[in-house]
């Protein structure tokens, strides 16, 4: 007997698990940034053969701005890069940016014209805490530690 009931298919984000993410890339984030910071202060990070950036593009009361990114001299594809907003107050970092996506919003409706996926601003966050614990890990800095 089959089912005649439609599914649904509708993308709910899961709050909850997103905070978390957010918390977790806040602290490892937190641990990669120089200290103490200012505007246009950046930290080179060497892992096996690549490198990757963090520049801090604005500072204000409660919140930094930063862009994380790989670094490559002569890219064969196009190498991954994000604006991340980290909210002191609260604790968490979020992704607000990435490559090409100048806004990420939380749900998009699939499919759509740019084929984002229904859970983008999971899987970016997701793969930002990927990419810094492969840093925290695997990574040395290129800069002295004061």
């Amino acid at each position: 007997m089959v089912n005649s009931r439609k599914i649904n298919s509708t993308y709910h984000v899961d709050f909850a698990g997103l905070m978390r993410l957010y918390e977790t890339n806040y602290a490892k984030l937190n641990a990669l940034l120089p200290r103490p910071s200012a505007v246009g202060d950046k930290r080179t990070y060497q892992v096996q053969e690549l490198v990757y950036q963090i520049n801090i593009l604005e500072i204000t009361r409660y919140t930094t701005l930063v862009n994380v990114y790989q670094c490559d001299i002569h890219p064969i594809f196009p190498l991954p890069s994000m604006t991340v907003r980290l909210y002191h107050d609260a604790r968490v970092a979020e992704v607000c940016a990435s490559e090409k996506m100048r806004v990420v919003n939380a749900r998009y409706d699939y499919p759509n014209k740019k084929m984002v996926q229904k859970d983008e601003k999971h899987q970016l966050n997701q793969f930002l805490g990927d990419w810094l614990t492969f840093c925290l890990k695997m990574g040395i800095s290129r800069e002295p530690l004061l």
